[in-house]
This record gives structure tokens, sequence and C-alpha cells, in this order.
């Protein structure tokens, strides 16, 4: 009789059932996520700059998914943290908060992913490459760069579920809002250079 692999725990699933009763520390948050740490973290960081949020905010997350997303590049196979980011708490209130604005987004797109197009999301190369694209996005969306990071972050996003779900098309849409990303970064950084140019020009009568 043939054996069937047991499908993983959705994504919602374990978010939903962390206990939030009590503080919990970024180290139970990774070790609960298991080998797909990487997909469901750069999630957590990445979707909350898909909507409009207070200026900073970026810089904030940005940071923890530039780290995550090198580690993602270089080919670790498991997260590593340094023992005092593992030991920083986290409010239960806090995280409850995020699961519940998060796990209806994240429920909507498990309806539609699932493990397809493997080589695009379940090698060791495709990993690579994703950590690849994702770390250069995750850098734009860490520099205070205006009105380039809802792309970045959406990429970064689409990326991390089609990571964590296997999902070979959710990562190619991923490639597509990152190209997107590239295009909008050129135009804007070619008018803020007309601009100085202008700028200069004015002031020094060329």
């Amino acid at each position: 009789m043939t054996q069937t692999t047991p499908k993983p725990r959705r994504l919602s699933d374990i978010v939903t059932s962390i206990d939030t009763q009590q503080p919990l520390s970024i180290g139970t948050l990774v070790d609960a996520f298991g080998e797909r740490a990487f997909g469901a973290l750069m999630f957590v960081f990445a979707v909350p700059n898909v909507v409009p949020t207070p200026p900073g905010t970026s810089a904030v997350l940005g940071l923890p998914l530039v780290i995550l997303t090198f580690q993602l590049m270089i080919g670790r196979q498991r997260l590593w943290l340094p023992n005092a980011v593992r030991k920083r708490m986290i409010s239960g209130a806090m995280f409850e908060g995020f699961a519940k604005r998060a796990v209806p987004v994240m429920a909507r797109f498990e309806r539609v992913l699932k493990p397809r197009v493997s080589f695009l999301a379940a090698t060791d190369l495709a990993e690579r490459v994703i950590g690849i694209v994702a770390f250069a996005l995750a850098v734009i969306l860490f520099l205070p760069i205006p009105l380039v990071n809802i792309l970045p972050a959406a990429a970064i996003t689409l990326m991390a579920l089609g990571l964590a779900e296997r999902d070979g098309l959710a990562v190619l849409a991923g490639y597509a809002l990152a190209a997107l990303t590239a295009l909008l970064l050129a135009v804007v950084s070619s008018a803020i250079y007309a601009g100085i140019v202008a700028f200069f020009g004015a002031l020094f009568g060329g």
C-alpha cells in the first residue's frame, strides 16, 4: 500500500496555535515555525509594509529582513539568531494583535497556495535565488527611499509564502513584483538625479 506524506501544517494554523496568554521569546517563535522559519518570518516582517505605515516602520522591520534573507542567500538550512536576540521577549497581547491581522491574510493565500513548480521553490538553488532577490529587496526596504516601500514588501511577502508552502508560482509572482520594484527604483532615481542637476544648474546659472 502506498504511503502518502502528511501534509504540513498551514502557517496560519501554527500562528493561531501559539500561546499568547503569556510573553514569548523570539526563539520560541522561531522554533514554532521549524524548518519553515525563513519563509514564515520573512512574511511576518514584510507584510506590515504592504499597507501604509508610520514613517520609519520600514527601517525597523527591514533590518530583520536583511538578516533573514542574507542567511537564506548563503544557503543556511536553519535560521541562526544570537542568543541575545532569541531571548528577547514579545508581549502576548502584541503578538495576538499581529495574529488577528495577519492570519486572515495568510488563510486567503493558503486557499490557493500548494506545492507546485518545485524547481522555483523547493531546491537548494531555488532557496538561494529567493534569498538573493529578497536580500536586495530587503536592503531597498531598509533604506529611506520614498514611494518604493510597498512593492518590495509585497514581493518579499509572495516569495516568503511561496518558500514556506513550496509554491513556485507564488515565488514567480514575487519575482515579477521584484522586477517592477527595480523599474520603479530606476524611475525614482532618475527623477531625483534630474532634480538635483536642475537645482544646481539653476543655482549656479548653468
